[in-house]
């Protein structure tokens, strides 16, 4: 049975029209719902919980597209410190 993670996160934007955050150190992480059913419901209640800040955004993450188990090593693996 494969997993799939969501990852839900938000915070305040530099610009409401640009995914750029102000204050990466402050960004909100709602948590991670093994299903995107409950990550959607955890990301609804934030986003309607900062409905007054224009520059406040939400984003569910598909953390299940980030890795695949069956692949040896990702393009990221390779990067050498």
């Amino acid at each position: 049975m494969v997993q799939r993670l969501h990852l839900v996160f938000g915070g305040e934007l530099v610009d409401p029209s640009t995914t750029r955050f102000r204050d990466v150190g402050a960004i909100d992480v709602v948590g991670i719902y093994p299903t995107y059913a409950a990550a959607y419901d955890a990301w609804k209640s934030a986003a309607q919980g900062s409905v007054d800040n224009a520059h406040m955004r939400y984003f569910i993450a598909h953390l299940h597209r980030l890795r695949d188990e069956e692949v040896e090593s990702g393009p990221t693996e390779e990067l050498a410190p």
